[in-house]
C-alpha cells in the first residue's frame, strides 16, 4: 500500500473539519487545519503529511489537553510519536473509528 492511500484515506478524517478550522495548507501531501481563533495568533488543530517513509497525523488539541488520550488504545498509542503525532505506513494501520472519535472531542474541546 502507497503512502499516498494512508495520506488520502488520513486527510479524508480530516477534510470534514475544514469547514469549520482554516486551511492553511493543502496539496496532494500536506493538508494543514488551524484552529479559528479571533484574537489570538492561529495554532494548529490538524495535519496530514506525507513524509520519506510513512504519513504524519499531527493533532495539536491533545498535547495542550492530555486527558483527550486517556482512553486511547494500545493500538493507537504505538502509533504515537511525540506528545501529539501519530506515525502510519499503512491504511490497515489505522483504527479509523477510534481516530474520528479522536478528532471530535479535539475539536469539541476547543469550545
Amino acid at each position: 500500500m502507497s503512502r499516498q492511500a494512508v495520506f488520502e484515506h488520513l486527510a479524508g478524517l480530516l477534510r470534514p473539519y475544514a469547514e469549520r478550522h482554516s486551511i492553511k495548507t493543502d496539496t496532494p501531501t500536506h493538508l494543514y487545519l488551524e484552529e479559528c481563533v479571533s484574537s489570538a495568533k492561529p495554532q494548529m488543530f490538524a495535519a496530514v503529511q506525507e513524509k520519506a517513509s510513512y504519513v504524519s497525523f499531527h493533532l495539536f488539541p491533545v498535547y495542550t489537553k492530555p486527558e483527550l488520550l486517556a482512553d486511547l488504545s494500545l493500538e493507537l498509542r504505538a502509533r504515537m510519536q511525540g506528545k501529539s503525532c501519530f506515525n502510519f505506513k499503512s491504511v490497515e494501520q489505522i483504527p479509523t473509528e477510534e481516530l474520528k472519535a479522536l478528532l471530535e472531542a479535539a475539536h469539541e474541546s476547543l469550545s
